[in-house]
C-alpha cells in the first residue's frame, strides 16, 4: 500500500498507547502511519456511570463519524467501548492479542487487612462507577460501601492518592500497558474466573470502512483470530442481553486445551447478588444463546440443596441459595482428628515451600503453632484454601484457582515452579498425594500426614433436589445406609470425590473452582424439571 494511513484515536495516555502499538505493528509490515487525536462524548461527559459507557459508543463516536467522512482511514478502540453491532458502512477489519483480562484492586496500604479477602479492611470504600465490579465484588465482601469513579487511569489513581477512596479498581490491561508506578500501593490482582471482566476487556478493536477492501487484506496480517473468536461469544452474550435489559454483565470466554471455557455473571442491579453461569464446549457455535437461554426468567430452580460441609450463613453460597429460596440442608459426615501434636522446627526451617489441598490442613497445621520463617512461600490449591489461609495472616504465594478442579493440572504448573526446591506438605492420612506425585527428582518433599477422618455413623438421608459432596469421606458415610432418589442431582467437590461417587455408577457434575463460588455456578448450570 503506498497511501500514508491516519489513525484516529482519542487522547488519553492509554489511548495514544493503543494508537502507537497498532501503529508500530503496521510499521514491522512497511505501512507508513500517523496518529490524528480526537475527543469522543465520554472523553468530555464525566457525570455517567461507566456501565452507562461501556460498549454504548460514547468513547468511539465521533471516531467512528470521522472514518465514515474519511477523515481519518482506521481507529483503534479499547474493543470493550465498541457498541455490540457497527455503524453501517464500518466493520471490525482486525483484534490485537488479549492483554490479561484481570481485574486490579489497589489499596492504600493503610486501609489493608490481609485476613479479610480481597485484603480490604471492613467497611472500606471502594472507587468504580462500573455496576459489574460492584454487584460482583459486593457478592465476596457485603460489606463494601462504593462511590463513583471517572477519569482516565492517571485521574483516578491520583484521586486515590488523595485519599478520596480506600481503594479503587482498575482493568489490568489498561496499568500494564501504560507502565503505571503503584508500588505505594498494595495490589490485589482478581483473575477474570472470579471477578467476570467486559466483554472483550484487554483486547483493542481496529476499525475500518467496510468498503476499504485493500486495507481489510492488509490489516489480516496483524489481525489475531484465536482472539476475535473467544471475544465474539462474550459479545454476542451482551448483545442478546442488551435486547432485554441493561443489568450488569460481564462475560469471559478462554480456548483450553482444545475446549472453550465461558463464563457469565449477570445481576438486576449493582446491588443484587450477581447469577453465575460456567459453560465448556467443543465449538463456539451457539454458545452465546446457550448461555442466553440460561438466564431466561421462567428457569427453573432446585428447592432445596444438601452439602456435606456446614455453611456460615453469610458465605458466598448461603447467600446465593437464600436469594434464590433454596433450602439448605448442610451438615458434615466426618469428624477430623489430628495425628500429631508438634511440628519439627528444623523440619519448617528446611522448606523453601508449603503446600495445602484443603482448608482442613491449613487448620490442622496451624492448630500445631508452628514457627513458619517469613521466607517460606505458601502454595494452596484453590479460592477455599486461600480464604483460610488469610485467617492466619497469610497470603498464597501461589493458589490454583485459575487452573480450575483439575488437580493434576494445578500439580503440574506448581511442580514447574518449586523445581529443585524442598516442599513441605501436611495432608491427611490416605490422602490421594496427587501433588507429591507430579514433583520432580530435583524436588525434596516433606510428606507431614498431621490429621484423619473419621465417620458418622447412622447418618440421616437427604430428600434435597441437590446433593453436593465434598470428600470421598463424606461419599462412603452417607451411603453406608443411604441410596439416591430418582431426579436427584449430584455435584462432587474434586476428581477424587468424584471417583468415589462413579463407583457406584452413579452420575455427576463437577464445578470449575472446588469452592462456593463453582459450587454456585454448578446448582444453576444444572437442568431442573
Amino acid at each position: 500500500m503506498s497511501r500514508k494511513l491516519i489513525i484516529g484515536t482519542r487522547g488519553s495516555q492509554l489511548a495514544l498507547w493503543q494508537a502507537n502499538f497498532v501503529k508500530d505493528r503496521l510499521a514491522e509490515i512497511g505501512i507508513e502511519v500517523e496518529l490524528k487525536i480526537i475527543k469522543t462524548q465520554g472523553d468530555i461527559i464525566q457525570h455517567l456511570r461507566l456501565d452507562k459507557l461501556e460498549g454504548k459508543g460514547f468513547f468511539t463516536k465521533e471516531l467512528e463519524e470521522e472514518l465514515l467522512n474519511a477523515q481519518i482511514d482506521l481507529a483503534v478502540h479499547s474493543h470493550k467501548d465498541l457498541p455490540t453491532v457497527n455503524p453501517p458502512g464500518l466493520i471490525i477489519a482486525a483484534v490485537s492479542e488479549r492483554e490479561d483480562a484481570s481485574e486490579l484492586l489497589i489499596i492504600h496500604k493503610d486501609c489493608v487487612d490481609i485476613k479479610k479477602r480481597l485484603s480490604l479492611k471492613h467497611n472500606a470504600s471502594v472507587g468504580t462507577s462500573s455496576n459489574r465490579r460492584k454487584a460482583q465484588l459486593l457478592s465476596l465482601r457485603p460489606d463494601l460501601e462504593f462511590t463513583d469513579l471517572r477519569g482516565n487511569l492517571q485521574t483516578r489513581i491520583q484521586k486515590l492518592r488523595d485519599e478520596k477512596y480506600d481503594a479503587i479498581v482498575l482493568a489490568k490491561a489498561g496499568v500494564a500497558r501504560i507502565e503505571m508506578d503503584l508500588s505505594d500501593f498494595h495490589i490485589e490482582e482478581i483473575s477474570p474466573v472470579e471477578l467476570i471482566p467486559a466483554p472483550a476487556q484487554g483486547v483493542l478493536a481496529i476499525q475500518i470502512r467496510e468498503a476499504d477492501q485493500d486495507l481489510f487484506a492488509i490489516l489480516q496480517k496483524i489481525h489475531n483470530n484465536e482472539v476475535a473468536e473467544t471475544i465474539a461469544v462474550e459479545r454476542k452474550v451482551l448483545n442478546l442481553f442488551d435486547g432485554g435489559c441493561h443489568a450488569p454483565l460481564g462475560s469471559y470466554c478462554r480456548k483450553n486445551e482444545g475446549k472453550y471455557e465461558t463464563w457469565t455473571s449477570i445481576a438486576d442491579d449493582n446491588e443484587d447478588f450477581p447469577d453465575r453461569f460456567f459453560i465448556q464446549s467443543d465449538t463456539t457455535e451457539g454458545l452465546a444463546e446457550l448461555i442466553f437461554s440460561k438466564f431466561g426468567k421462567d428457569r427453573k430452580m432446585p428447592s432445596s440443596v444438601f452439602i456435606t460441609r456446614d455453611l456460615d450463613e453469610n458465605s458466598y453460597l448461603a447467600r446465593w441459595l437464600t436469594k434464590h429460596r433454596i433450602a439448605i440442608d448442610d451438615r458434615s459426615l466426618i469428624k477430623i482428628y489430628p495425628t500429631i501434636n508438634k511440628l519439627d522446627s528444623f523440619i519448617l526451617k528446611r522448606a523453601d515451600w508449603i503446600f495445602f489441598n484443603s482448608k482442613n490442613a491449613i487448620e490442622h497445621f496451624f492448630k500445631l503453632e508452628p514457627l513458619v520463617l517469613k521466607k517460606t512461600k505458601i502454595a494452596v490449591l484453590g479460592r477455599g484454601s486461600e480464604d483460610a489461609l488469610r485467617k492466619y495472616n497469610r497470603i498464597a504465594d501461589f493458589s490454583g484457582d485459575n487452573l480450575g478442579i483439575k488437580t493434576e493440572a494445578i500439580a503440574k504448573e506448581f511442580a514447574k515452579l518449586v523445581d529443585g526446591q524442598t516442599v513441605l506438605i501436611p495432608r491427611a492420612e490416605g490422602s490421594l498425594q496427587t501433588i507429591q506425585k507430579e514433583l520432580t527428582e530435583n524436588t525434596k518433599v516433606i510428606d507431614v500426614p498431621i490429621y484423619e477422618t473419621v465417620l458418622a455413623e447412622n447418618v440421616d438421608k437427604s430428600n434435597a433436589d441437590v446433593l453436593i459432596f465434598t470428600s470421598p469421606s463424606n461419599v462412603e458415610a452417607y451411603f453406608q445406609e443411604n441410596l439416591v432418589d430418582p431426579g436427584q442431582k449430584i455435584i462432587c467437590i474434586g476428581h477424587s470425590t468424584a471417583a468415589a461417587i462413579a463407583s457406584m455408577g452413579l452420575t455427576y457434575s463437577l464445578p470449575f473452582t472446588p469452592d462456593e463460588i463453582g459450587l454456585a455456578e454448578a446448582i444453576f448450570g444444572l437442568d431442573y424439571k
